[in-house]
């Protein structure tokens, strides 16, 4: 049925757009035939709004992955260097969500550890949007900021960096099938605000799949019941993530290329000191607007990385 409702919407916005072409056709028409040349600003405003609308469908007939429709889990953790790169996990945190509610997506924090001081050391979010995992994919990889550091007394320059991963929401019973067997699931007091605020009772889950040996812990909810069911999902979405990373290193081993070594790799820069700039490193897709960026403006660095991979793949 979701499957069913995705479809539906696609069809509904070629039609919509069928429709706003015949409606921008008649009015040439009546503009042309009454000479009436107010028209034409308005005729050119509806087409300048149907041009966007049809760049971004066409980039969607690009996404050929089986999973690009599907909505999105997005895991953010902070690496070495404590406070500095917490605050900017924190930073991408919020460039995200601010880019979701930009496009009229629904998220949900699903866990998130604070650092002691200020920031984040990981945080799980939930896209919920048609081909949410279709863009964000590719901000899978490990983002390096360069600045001058707000925490140091010297305000000396600091580099950080942050891995994020990007992962498809499993569909529960249909892509990946768990044997509860082999998960090790432990409850726990859920860390926040000591006094009247500290849990009393051991809400927290953490969940361990023994085989492979992922781990997932969620204490968001208050419930030890809601807090299992998301870490579950949680779960099945690392492991259908880490299916598709074995089957693109077979692929790229019977092709005969060169693996990479996982998905821990340099993929941007964001650059507020001695200049201002952000720089994708595989499509070179550039801006100086840092502000923008880091208020959720990242579509053009997702739009010129669909089109950098769909290049490759047609080569």
């Amino acid at each position: 049925m979701q499957r069913i409702a995705a479809q539906k919407r696609i069809v509904e916005r070629w039609r919509g757009l069928e429709k706003q072409g015949g409606d921008i056709a008649d009015l040439i028409t009546l503009a042309t035939e009454e000479k009436d040349h107010a028209l034409w600003d308005e005729i050119k405003a509806d087409i300048d709004k149907m041009a966007v609308t049809l760049d971004e469908l066409e980039l969607e007939l690009a996404f050929s992955g089986q999973y690009d429709a599907r909505n999105a889990m997005v895991s953010i953790h902070a690496g070495a260097g404590g406070t500095e790169s917490q605050d900017w996990a924190e930073m991408l945190m919020r460039m995200y969500l601010r880019w979701a509610e930009k496009r009229g997506y629904k998220t949900e924090v699903l866990d998130i550890t604070r650092g002691e001081e200020v920031g984040v050391k990981s945080a799980t979010i939930s896209f919920n949007g048609d081909y949410a995992f279709g863009y964000l994919k590719s901000e899978h990889g490990v983002h390096r900021l360069v600045r001058l550091s707000p925490f140091d007394s010297d305000h000396a320059r600091h580099t950080s960096f942050v891995l994020v991963e990007v992962m498809p929401e499993a569909e529960a019973g249909a892509d990946v099938t768990i044997n509860p067997d082999d998960l090790k699931i432990e409850a726990y007091r859920s860390s926040g605000a000591g006094g009247q605020n500290v849990q009393k009772t051991s809400t927290a889950i953490r969940i361990t799949h023994v085989p492979s040996g992922l781990v997932v812990t969620c204490q968001t909810e208050r419930s030890q019941h809601q807090n299992k069911e998301i870490a579950m999902r949680m779960l099945q979405s690392r492991l259908l993530e880490k299916e598709l990373e074995r089957q693109a290193e077979e692929k790229a081993r019977l092709k005969g290329k060169r693996i990479e070594a996982g998905w821990g790799n340099q993929i941007r820069s964001y650059v507020l000191h001695p200049y201002r700039m952000v720089k994708d490193h595989r499509t070179d897709f550039e801006t100086s607007n840092t502000d923008a960026v880091l208020s959720g403006e990242i579509d053009n660095f997702i739009t010129a990385y669909l089109r950098y991979i769909a290049g490759r793949q047609d080569a």
